[in-house]
């Protein structure tokens, strides 16, 4: 009928508030929370994060959530469960095809074809828990409630006492990367998902050619070049449960991560139960998020409201509040060679790599050039090489005692006298008495 009138009619619907996608890191590491058994065991926690998880579905329907297990050797999914691959079907180019297809749930992220990742319960695979069918309970938390659970008891069940003694501290860059690979996957997939305004405009042809909407939010235009309403897009955003405090191992893949959030605007939230995350509080700072640190006597009753006040807000609603956050950063960075924390260090000039002390090799960056190995530069000194990019380094005269030169005294101006009747100033003398 628009085309045999021509006249445009547009049925606009009202602009919901944008979906936003929370993927939460867990550490799990055995290690930690053994320490934290007496105020806040591993199960409380759990529970208290599940209930946060369902007030943030409960927000928008459209909203979305993954769950991600920094363990001590590997980061694990926990939600979505990853479905094994099948290789049942013809191989192509050396691999098996993957026949299999992701359910989609409240709670995915939506993916593509071929991503592993199980939200729902197939009908014929195997018989539905009795807890999915409870009428009393929103389908959508108890899906997400069981595979949370499941996983996670499958985690610990199979982390042997071999493997705790080989590793101490907690996978975070693992679970950064798997964090921020899922994140750019469910952006794709909603940037390739029509909006309603898409589908409404769809059927005027007129104005089919006028919409510039794009997966990055880009807005519509009507035939009069009015602007209409702009197409919501996903916002994405990280919270970390840290209780593991030595990351310094980790820290070149752990800043590689916290840079790629900073270019992309994923705030990282950070609530640190235990240990000194010196490298989580800098990747809050630098991505605009939330760091907080409870004291520990309020680990066991309040990290339900430290989830719900300050992590639960989303990018568009912390624009209008006024965010917690420490009063100091702390900067420091840790050296390449002996993944220290350092206050002071030396930084290669070509890759800025740091390094805890001048000693890099045989002779170092300011020892003798005949020590065994020691490479010189002509002048007596040693070469040290850089561990990164194998860039041979030196400092002139380190540790010699600066030179002191001693100023020219400059010349004493002469005062000049008054003349031709001028007023001066008195000479000395004695003070006149009254007379």
């Amino acid at each position: 009928m628009n085309t045999i009138d021509g006249t445009s009619r547009e049925e606009r619907t009202a602009e919901a508030p944008p979906p936003s996608l929370l993927v939460i890191v867990l550490d799990t590491n055995p290690h930690a929370w053994a320490l934290l058994a007496d105020t806040l065991p591993l199960l409380r926690a759990v529970q208290n994060l599940l209930v946060f998880t369902n007030a943030h579905l409960a927000i928008n329907h459209a909203n979305q959530i993954a769950v991600i297990a920094s363990h001590n050797q590997s980061a694990v999914w926990l939600y979505p469960t990853p479905r094994p691959a099948k290789s049942s079907g013809p191989v192509t180019n050396g691999h098996a095809s993957d026949t299999s297809r992701p359910d989609r749930s409240n709670g995915s992220a939506g993916l593509d074809d071929g991503d592993a990742m199980d939200t729902t319960h197939d009908a014929g695979s195997e018989p539905v828990p009795p807890v999915l069918d409870d009428a009393n309970k929103y389908r959508p938390f108890a899906l997400i409630e069981h595979a949370l659970l499941t996983n996670l008891r499958a985690l610990l069940d199979h982390t042997t006492p071999a493997t705790l003694r080989a590793a101490t501290n907690t996978m975070m860059a693992g679970a950064l990367t798997l964090a921020l690979t899922y994140i750019s996957k469910a952006a794709q997939s909603a940037s390739a998902t029509p909006s309603s305004d898409t589908l409404a405009d769809s059927t005027n042809p007129s104005d089919t050619a006028n919409n510039s909407g794009g997966g990055g939010g880009g807005g519509d235009t009507t035939n009069g070049g009015e602007a209409s309403t702009t197409r919501a897009t996903l916002h994405s955003r990280i919270l970390i449960l840290s209780t593991s405090g030595d990351l310094a191992s980790q820290y070149i893949p752990v800043m590689n991560a916290v840079f790629a959030c900073q270019r992309l605007r994923i705030p990282v939230d950070v609530l640190k139960l235990a240990g000194d995350a010196v490298f989580l509080q800098q990747a809050a700072d630098a991505t605009g998020g939330v760091y907080l640190a409870p004291p520990d006597a309020l680990h066991a009753h309040g990290l339900l409201q430290y989830l719900m006040l300050a992590c639960l807000p989303d990018q568009s609603s912390r624009a209008a509040l006024v965010l917690p956050g420490p009063e100091e950063v702390d900067f420091r960075a840790a050296c390449f060679c002996h993944r220290r924390v350092v206050d002071v260090g030396y930084v290669c000039s070509i890759c800025l790599s740091i390094f805890c002390d001048e000693s890099l090799g045989p002779g170092g960056l300011g020892g003798d050039a005949g020590a065994a190995g020691g490479v010189g530069d002509g002048e007596g000194r040693a070469m040290a090489t850089c561990l990164t990019c194998g860039t041979q380094l030196v400092m002139k005269d380190f540790g010699a005692k600066p030179v002191v030169v001693a100023t020219a005294k400059a010349p004493k101006k002469k005062r000049k006298r008054a003349v031709d009747g001028g007023v001066s100033t008195p000479g000395g003398g004695e003070t006149p008495g009254p007379s």
